[in-house]
């Protein structure tokens, strides 16, 4: 079967009164993975998972995503907070494989809040999951630690595509509010990636809007929020977010290549699975 991945990103779960309307378009969004044939291997959310990173929003979170039947893989933003995201994530298998920890990486259950980035094998590619959160920061930075074990999980299986993904876009986007926050240390993310011959995509959020780009040898690819999405400000100026229709990305391994399609979700035209 063709390897497939279904990138989500940005639903900002929330508690109180404003919770029904995220909550029930990441639901949306799901449902309309169910109905691609055939389903993808798995599905990424790149990051801002919450909104205002508490504990009971990722209960929350948790309780949308829980019997979602295909393997998903959460991605912590700036809007996270590591420490609880692991607090209710911990060691299940969402952040990570539990049943197949590396040598070199230990079982998703003892990650530290500092640590929340992991690799996932599957039979066709390698999923690898940054973590580019700074504490009290809206831009991100991943650190010589993080590069340095990027470098040694790319390594590993040279001869298989590996699909990078992360919350911040490590380039500018041409909108300089947001590129005003993109990740710190992207260079430096570029310089390890181009070492090597097998990145099919980098996957990133943050933006709330579909953004393809050239990145180090491969393909970036930021995919829309599944709420609210920021409004193209390609001056100075604060992004309005507006409710246009959502999608998410579809990464798909053709016969020479990898292909993103963008996949209408908020549409009367649009099927939904159970």
């Amino acid at each position: 079967m063709t390897p497939a991945i279904a990138h989500l990103s940005d639903p900002h779960i929330t508690t109180g009164p404003l919770a029904a309307a995220p909550a029930e378009a990441l639901s949306r969004a799901l449902r309309r993975v169910l109905t691609l044939d055939p389903q993808p291997d798995c599905v990424v959310i790149t990051g801002d998972l919450v909104d205002r990173g508490s504990a009971a929003e990722y209960q929350v979170l948790h309780e949308v995503i829980a019997r979602f039947p295909l393997p998903l893989h959460l991605v912590a933003g700036n809007h996270d907070d590591p420490a609880a995201l692991l607090g209710e994530f911990g060691g299940t298998r969402f952040v990570g494989a539990p049943d197949q920890p590396h040598p070199d990486q230990p079982h998703p259950g003892q990650l530290s809040p500092e640590q929340l980035h992991y690799a996932v094998d599957y039979p066709q590619f390698t999923l690898l999951v940054l973590n580019t959160q700074v504490p009290g920061e809206c831009g991100g930075r991943l650190g010589a630690a993080q590069l340095a074990w990027l470098d040694q999980t790319l390594a590993r299986r040279p001869q298989v595509p590996a699909v990078v993904c992360l919350h911040h876009p490590p380039i500018p986007i041409g909108m300089p509010f947001l590129d005003g926050m993109r990740l710190a240390d992207g260079a430096e993310l570029g310089e390890v990636l181009a070492r090597h011959g097998n990145v099919a995509r980098v996957l990133a959020g943050h933006v709330h809007r579909s953004i393809t780009a050239a990145f180090a040898g491969s393909t970036l690819a930021i995919a829309p929020s599944t709420y609210l999405q920021s409004g193209l400000v390609l001056r100075e100026g604060l992004p309005n977010y507006v409710p246009e229709p959502t999608s998410f990305l579809l990464h798909l391994a053709t016969d020479s290549s990898w292909a993103t399609h963008t996949v209408a979700v908020s549409h009367a035209a649009a099927p939904m699975g159970g």
